[in-house]
């Protein structure tokens, strides 16, 4: 690894998270073309097939990192705020073996799990997704032995990069090798009647086995795009070094023994891995529950269950027996842009991590309450006009990016659970930079008993009402409200009580929200409006825009940001010198 002569490339929190926020738009909005092309392609159906893949993915990863990254992000900012930067250094060195091993096992967990998996969900094509996913859980832990120690010097920049890589193979490779198979075994079918050796007796048999396989296909994108995305940051590692200068180092203590620096780095990241582990695996079981209960309505009532969607089932799904899959499709269908939201405020959750990190080590409580209040007014920025936009706007949205496609069904079931999801957005993408800060004071244990028992409140309200069939999988965004909102106010209350700092409630909560109201009542009445003289797609694009506008000028009425939150951007003197002189800001 070399060394630099230039010194660290360190980043204020809103700079990293505009960085690292830029970053994750960017995949979010390749992620999200990549799913529509394939529900687009595979409806409900192969939707069904790709979330139940990663419902398995998850826990497993969570469980090969187990909170690493985030220790040693806290462990490396720490340290350079104590300007010992041998531990820095030897803090990297500890973590390599760790993530090496631990991936290599969950990866053949996965593996020999998978064969498990699809049996208790009752979807064994989903076998082909599974294998294919498995071994970006290694290369993901390779990944992390950097991402978390890039991040711990506040260098979001390496971050970003792989994960734009990681996206981009994701996107051009999976979805090509996914339509290129599914051509391929079409001409195998019309020249021979048979697929892969499975004799098919109609072009409809066909469809069902060659789905996934081809979903299988656009998987391997994404394990291959984390092999590159790893071999990124293993290259910028050893040719550019993390900026800790020979001089830095001179002037440093001696570095810690190995085995104090790993009992303090298992300490640190057993809670937080614990917590994640369990989120992680409560989302499976969420998962599992939810289609294995939508099948039992459908073995005891399913009159009940078709009488609320009718039609929008298609006949060939309910004769195979596919109906849990191809609702929890239509379920993914709404998640895929709930989960934009949550993605760039788990942004802010990591930026966050070294700031106030920093500011507690420190003992600077007049930073600590800085840093506090603007990690949790961008994040009430973003999320609540974007969770109430999405419960406004759920059918024009999701008509507008799912258009083009034979998903029209699909869409129309997953406007209803988007309505309600969009609530539930707004806890879920609060909870994540809550939790982060009150890790960064050094108590992680407390997210890890929120979310456990979040979690549990949330398996036992979706166990009840997704069996009831006149709520199904509606049940899952009301367990989903109940959970994170436990969590987020909960968490609130600690991270107080930890600091000892009460934030400017009303200027984090308050005017945001008023903000967002009158976004949502411009988004809502404009797109009424503009769909009687454009078409949807038109009224549904200009709608958006107005809201941003309105949203923009609300912001500024109520007096929502304030002058350091302007500072902290990329060019913030500029942009705080016009709004001056325009007397928008004080």
């Amino acid at each position: 690894m070399a060394d630099s002569k230039k010194g660290r490339k360190s980043q204020s929190f809103l700079k990293g998270a505009a960085i690292l926020g830029s970053s994750m738009i960017i995949v979010k909005l390749m992620g999200m073309v990549y799913k529509i092309l394939l529900s687009n392609m595979y409806g409900g159906v192969g939707t069904g097939l790709f979330n139940a893949a990663y419902a398995l993915y998850s826990p497993l990863f969570m469980l090969s990192t187990a909170g690493f990254p985030i220790a040693i992000s806290r462990m490396v900012s720490e340290s350079v705020a104590k300007k010992r930067f041998r531990d820095v250094r030897r803090i990297h060195h500890v973590s390599v073996p760790i993530f090496v091993i631990a991936g290599f096992v969950c990866f053949l967990a996965m593996v020999l799990g998978s064969f498990v998996y699809v049996k208790v969900i009752k979807a064994e094509n989903a076998i082909f997704a599974l294998l294919c996913l498995s071994p970006t859980i290694f290369f993901g832990c390779l990944m992390s032995i950097y991402r978390g120690y890039f991040e711990g010097m506040k260098n979001m920049t390496p971050t970003a990069v792989s994960e734009i890589i990681e996206a981009s193979f994701k996107l051009f490779l999976g979805f090509t090798a996914s339509a290129v198979t599914m051509k391929l075994l079409e001409k195998q079918y019309m020249n021979t009647g048979y697929v892969l050796g499975t004799k098919c007796s109609s072009a409809e048999d066909a469809h069902s086995v060659i789905i996934p396989i081809a979903i299988g296909a656009a998987i391997l994108g994404i394990s291959l795009g984390a092999v590159f995305g790893f071999l990124y940051l293993f290259i910028k590692y050893r040719r550019s070094g993390d900026g800790i200068t020979n001089a830095e180092l001179a002037k440093s203590p001696p570095a810690q023994d190995r085995n104090v620096i790993l009992k303090k780095m298992v300490k640190t990241a057993l809670p937080v891995g614990l917590g994640s582990i369990i989120m992680s695996l409560a989302d499976m079981i969420d998962a599992t529950l939810v289609q294995r209960r939508i099948d039992h309505i459908m073995q005891t009532q399913p009159k009940a269950l078709l009488d609320i969607y009718g039609s929008l089932i298609p006949d060939s799904v309910y004769h195979s027996g596919q109906t849990h899959v191809y609702l929890y499709g239509c379920y993914g269908i709404a998640l895929t842009l709930m989960m934009l939201v949550s993605a760039v405020t788990q942004v802010f959750g990591t930026t966050a991590l070294p700031s106030v990190t920093a500011a507690w080590t420190s003992g600077d409580k007049v930073q600590m309450k800085k840093s506090m209040e603007t990690v949790l007014r961008v994040t009430m920025l973003v999320t609540i006009p974007s969770g109430i936009g999405m419960s406004v706007l759920s059918e024009p949205l999701l008509s507008l990016i799912y258009s083009g496609g034979g998903v029209a069904n699909e869409v129309e079931i997953g406007s209803k659970v988007l309505t309600v999801m969009g609530i539930s957005a707004v806890f879920i993408a609060t909870s994540t930079p809550m939790c982060s800060m009150i890790q960064a004071t050094g108590k992680m244990d407390i997210p890890l008993k929120l979310y456990i028992i979040g979690m549990t409140l949330k398996i036992i309200v979706n166990y009840i009402l997704v069996g009831i069939p006149e709520i199904n999988i509606q049940g899952a965004n009301v367990g989903s409200i109940v959970c994170y909102g436990f969590v987020t106010v909960t968490a609130m209350f600690f991270l107080c009580r930890t600091t000892g700092i009460v934030p400017d409630f009303v200027s984090i909560f308050v005017k945001p929200l008023l903000a967002s109201i009158v976004c949502a009542l411009a988004a809502y009445w404009s797109e009424q409006l503009l769909d009687v003289f454009v078409t949807q797609r038109v009224a549904t694009l200009l709608a958006v825009i107005t809201a941003v506008i309105v949203y923009v000028i609300a912001l500024l009425v109520f007096r929502a940001v304030k002058r350091e939150d302007i500072l902290q951007m990329p060019k913030g003197n500029k942009i705080l010198k016009v709004l001056e002189k325009r007397k928008l800001i004080r």
